[in-house]
């Protein structure tokens, strides 16, 4: 399996280590994205039904806060809100919107990266798909087209075509999934945190 592999490599030429670089890198991103956007991770059930009981309790203090903080991203919103409850509902909802932007920001991280794979990866085939295509007009010459230098620009040419499009295909379907799970957790945190400044204005 190993010296298929060797010899594909062999035969797409040096571009394809462009290729193989940005797959690896995409690949890490994709796991570890994975991993984090969790909705459990994130969104916690039952989380902002026990915060507002033990609001309601008087049971909210700053170990409370800070262990609610630390604890998970819709966490980190919702312990602004118990830290800013002696302010207007404006300055309330401006504050947990602020934190809930840091919070969108850590979601969001490496997203970017991963649709620029998915956008260069087919650039970066056809780049190799150019080099082989100057290696077979490098072939000719006077008495004819040499076969094993043909055979090989048709080869770096194929196949750095075929890994661009196999790279950017799935990273691409990744990275919108993830852009849409993320747009997902950010309007239910939102919907959250504006019950939560319901609950402690309402109790005021």
């Amino acid at each position: 399996m190993e010296a298929f592999v060797f010899s594909i490599i062999q035969a797409a030429g040096w571009p394809i280590w462009f290729l193989l670089i940005a797959s690896v890198i995409a690949l890490a991103l994709i796991i570890e994205r994975l991993i984090y956007l969790r909705r459990r991770k994130i969104l916690p059930p039952h989380l902002l039904d026990q915060v507002i009981r033990e609001y309601r309790e008087g049971r909210v203090d700053a170990a409370t806060i800070d262990k609610l903080e630390k604890g998970s991203p819709l966490g980190t919103v919702l312990a602004t809100g118990l830290q800013h409850s002696d302010v207007s509902r404006d300055n309330m909802k401006e504050a947990m919107e602020e934190t809930g932007r840091s919070v969108a920001l850590q979601m969001e991280r490496f997203l970017t990266t991963i649709g620029t794979i998915a956008t260069l990866a087919p650039l970066m085939g056809l780049f190799g798909t150019v080099v082989g295509m100057i290696e077979i007009f490098g072939s000719q010459n006077a008495g004819g087209a040499n076969p094993a230098e043909l055979a090989h620009g048709i080869s770096v040419a194929l196949y750095n075509t075929g890994f661009g499009l196999l790279i950017a295909m799935p990273t691409l379907v990744f990275y919108r999934h993830f852009r849409a799970l993320v747009d997902s957790f950010l309007i239910e945190m939102e919907r959250q945190s504006a019950r939560l400044v319901d609950v402690i204005c309402s109790s005021r």
